[in-house]
């Protein structure tokens, strides 16, 4: 696994994961991203990504551990028709 420190890991390490998770996605985009815990030493990363899959636009939130990538959870948050 590799480390995610940097917005361009977590931007690589989600969308690998949203792949793995939901297969052949597009338009995919990182909305926000929060170290966990809030304060002290970062330990991970709470983000949370929008893309497109058959016509509908999904939201999930995933939990990304920053020393070796592990996604110890993700969630769908929402999925609707885009306006």
């Amino acid at each position: 696994m590799v480390q995610v420190s940097t917005i361009e890991d977590i931007s690589r390490e989600s969308e690998r994961v949203s792949r793995a998770l939901y297969g052949d996605i597009s338009n995919f985009r990182v909305n926000v991203h929060y170290q966990i815990p809030e304060k002290g030493p970062r330990v991970g990363w709470d983000v949370q990504v929008n893309f497109m899959l058959n016509g509908l636009k999904y939201t999930v939130d995933l939990e990304i551990l920053e020393n070796d990538g592990q996604v110890t959870n993700a969630r769908l948050i929402d999925t609707m028709e885009p306006l």
